[in-house]
């Protein structure tokens, strides 16, 4: 869900509100109880929740069965080179 911010033009309060985006703006002032409560233009924030996500899924757990980089590069180096075509001559 969204993070809005919102600012009242009376007591000057600042605060962050989560909201789903399809909720109507506030419209009073938690403080004051104001209507002059409005919803500033800013990049939104959002939450990541629940399973799914990178950072709570994927972010430290190890490949199963498949071969680490420096595995991989020994094996090559250790592999002789394809025989060359015998030239004519």
């Amino acid at each position: 869900m969204p993070i809005y911010e919102y600012i009242c033009r009376s007591c000057g309060l600042e605060k962050e509100h989560l909201q789903k985006m399809s909720d109507a703006p506030i419209e009073l002032c938690p403080e004051c109880g104001s209507h002059d409560y409005i919803k500033q233009i800013s990049a939104a924030g959002f939450q990541l929740k629940g399973s799914g996500w990178y950072v709570t899924d994927f972010k430290n757990k190890p490949v199963s069965g498949a071969k680490s980089k420096t595995e991989s590069k020994s094996e090559s180096k250790t592999e002789s080179p394809a025989p060359s075509p015998a030239t004519a001559e």
